[in-house]
């Protein structure tokens, strides 16, 4: 019964909505100030020359009902056929002004959804980490597809069908006016039962089709997911649950969309069958005046006759069908506005707020420690910062990593680090250890600054981290994750990446650094082997090779292991385990690990508990204190 309620309010264009669509109607202005009131120029051309045969037919109707009179043809001929030449001509130039305003529409439609989908591209570089974090992609590649096609029909048809109807039915208004004023009231009320109908009808499509949006979003989302995640839902036999779920979500589209559409489309048929019965009565109502010689109250001061009452049966079609087009045209516009808030919600969403002012700088060291910027790369690096008083100081980038009582929450409520301090020196191997859910991962996306910390400081060769500016703070960082993403490239683009301006040379001695390169040379093409849908045509261990040449390719100082070696096989894990003792060497590193055997090496193990640190020290320091570690290790105790 709420469904029902909530149908039958009073539709309205909100504020909000008002708002998207002048911000539609500015941002196409901006784009193409000069082809946007040329189109509409064309526009309103081409309403005026179809309301031009209203006045035109009166007259020629006017000439006729003489010549019946007065039988003089040879008369009549003489002022129909320039009347006829001249509507001849204005339907040239109407058709003329049509097809320019087609060519432009196609132009301007598409370069205008170009351009938005470049301005939420560009804007999406600059989102958080959280914002990927909390929105499902499937969501997300939403807006580039339904949401943008929705703005393609607001500007292609919605917006010039609406500016030609209002024209043709303002023009025809006055016409009607000008003839007769007791018909144009007639007309009128009709309208008014339009309007009512229309404000009656159309207010139900509004709600339903921006809930048709969002289950668009959540339909590709959930399928986005399970087309990922085919194997596991194969392997667990849940095809049934799966459909099941698909179906739920599905019919709940289903039905946001078939309400939407049943309002939108009932609305149509309506307004016609009122506007025939209007026809008609406008046919009765004239032919009545006539007969009892009503005076006609018109600005043309000419009495009701056949001429007047004929082309009023026209305009009143006429008016009564663009008004229907008005109506249908809101509708659209109800609809794309709906796409138009999904695609706005996200290009103001708030960015990645950087307020970092040390950058990162080639830098030449001299014997004596003294630092100098340059042009060149070197090899070394130095952080360069601005004081107040216009001095500038370089620190040399070593790879001194401290935290220091970090307290961090991602939702502001539920506490997922406390009081974390711990300090990783140049060249240190340091291992995180711990359940699912501890903190390990936290810690380094603080370190990148993915996640800004609430309470406590992050230094990096002593200086805060939240002093250096972003790009230039994760330029000096590499970063391999249990979950490696290839792009659709050859072998050697992939490598690149790490670093564009990398040569030929440069990515194959990272590969052979990475033990990647032994592999990659019996590939088809070798290093020009063509990887699609995320290498998917390599093993796991292939995939993370080429991970880890692609950070050694960015050769930073300071590099972050995330479970780089959970989802691989013992005989891969022990060849990607060589890459990384060599991309390791001489660099500060945080490991995350499940298996113990790949972090006992390490200088520091700190071992994490519900976001706390509870013990820390070597392998051997942490097997003789016979705690949580050692539990670990002799499988008294299993991670989760």
């Amino acid at each position: 019964m709420s469904n029902v309620n909530e149908v039958t309010k009073k539709p309205r264009m909100d504020k909000e909505k008002r708002r998207s669509l002048m911000r539609v109607i500015k941002m196409l202005w901006q784009a193409y100030p000069v082809l946007v009131p040329l189109t509409a120029a064309c526009i309103l051309f081409s309403s005026l020359v179809s309301a031009a045969p209203a006045l035109f037919n009166q007259q020629i109707i006017a000439v006729i009902e003489k010549w019946y009179v007065s039988g003089d043809w040879a008369s009549a001929k003489a002022e129909i056929l320039p009347l006829i030449g001249v509507l001849i001509v204005l339907y040239i130039l109407s058709l003329a002004s049509m097809f320019t305003y087609n060519q432009l529409m196609a132009y301007i439609t598409q370069g205008f959804l170009s351009k938005m989908r470049e301005a939420m591209f560009n804007k999406m570089q600059d989102l958080p980490i959280k914002y990927f974090d909390t929105n499902r992609h499937g969501d997300i590649m939403s807006h580039y597809t339904n949401d943008i096609d929705t703005l393609r029909q607001l500007v292609s048809q919605a917006l010039p069908a609406l500016l030609q109807s209002v024209m043709v039915v303002s023009v025809i208004l006055c016409i009607m006016i000008y003839f007769s004023g007791w018909l144009t009231l007639l007309v009128l009320l009709g309208v008014l039962a339009m309007m009512l109908v229309t404000k009656k009808i159309g207010g139900g499509s509004k709600k339903y089709f921006k809930r048709q949006q969002k289950a668009m979003g959540k339909t590709e989302g959930y399928i986005q997911e399970m087309m990922s995640g085919m194997k596991v839902v194969k392997v667990f036999c849940h095809e049934e649950e799966s459909q099941a779920d698909f179906d739920e979500i599905n019919n709940a589209l289903f039905e946001d969309s078939y309400r939407a559409n049943a309002f939108a489309n009932s609305l149509g048929p309506i307004i016609f069958n009122i506007g025939i019965l209007l026809y008609v009565l406008v046919a009765i109502v004239g032919g009545a005046l006539m007969i009892w010689n009503v005076p006609n109250f018109s600005l043309s001061g000419m009495p009701l006759t056949i001429s007047i009452v004929i082309p009023f049966l026209n305009m009143t079609k006429q008016f009564t069908g663009n008004f229907n087009t008005v109506s249908q045209q809101m509708n659209s516009i109800v609809m794309a506005m709906a796409g138009a808030d999904r695609v706005f919600a996200l290009m103001d969403e708030e960015p990645e707020v950087d307020d970092g002012y040390v950058t990162l700088v080639n830098a030449e060291i001299s014997e004596g420690g003294t630092i100098t910027e340059t042009n060149k790369r070197t090899g070394k690096w130095a952080w360069k910062h601005p004081h107040q008083d216009g001095t500038t100081t370089y620190t040399e980038l070593k790879g001194d990593v401290v935290l220091d009582m970090v307290d961090f929450s991602y939702d502001g409520e539920k506490q997922v680090l406390t009081d974390i301090s711990l300090y990783a020196r140049p060249g240190q191997k340091v291992a995180f250890v711990g359940a699912t859910g501890a903190g390990k991962t936290t810690i380094t996306n603080l370190i990148n600054r993915f996640y800004d910390i609430a309470d406590g400081k992050v230094r990096y060769d002593g200086i805060n981290i939240n002093k250096i500016k972003k790009a230039d703070l994760r330029r000096s960082l590499g970063l391999v994750l249990q979950d490696t993403n290839l792009f659709t490239g050859t072998v050697l683009e992939n490598i690149r990446y790490g670093r564009l301006d990398a040569s030929d040379d440069d990515c194959i001695t990272a590969a052979k650094l990475a033990g990647a390169d032994d592999f990659i040379t019996r590939l088809p093409q070798g290093y020009n082997t063509v990887l699609a849908n995320n290498g998917s045509n390599l093993s796991q261990g292939q995939r993370q090779l080429i991970a880890i040449a692609r950070a050694a390719v960015a050769d930073p100082p300071v590099m972050i292991l995330d479970e780089a070696t959970s989802s691989i096989d013992t005989r891969t894990e022990a060849i990607v385990s060589r890459g990384m003792d060599k991309l390791m060497e001489g660099r500060t590193v945080f490991v995350i690990a499940h298996r113990l055997s790949t972090v006992m090496n390490s200088d520091v193990i700190i071992v994490l508990d519900h976001g706390k640190i509870i013990e820390r020290g070597n392998h051997e320091q942490l097997i003789s204190q016979k705690g949580t570690y050692y539990q670990l290790y002799t499988g008294a105790f299993e991670l989760e």
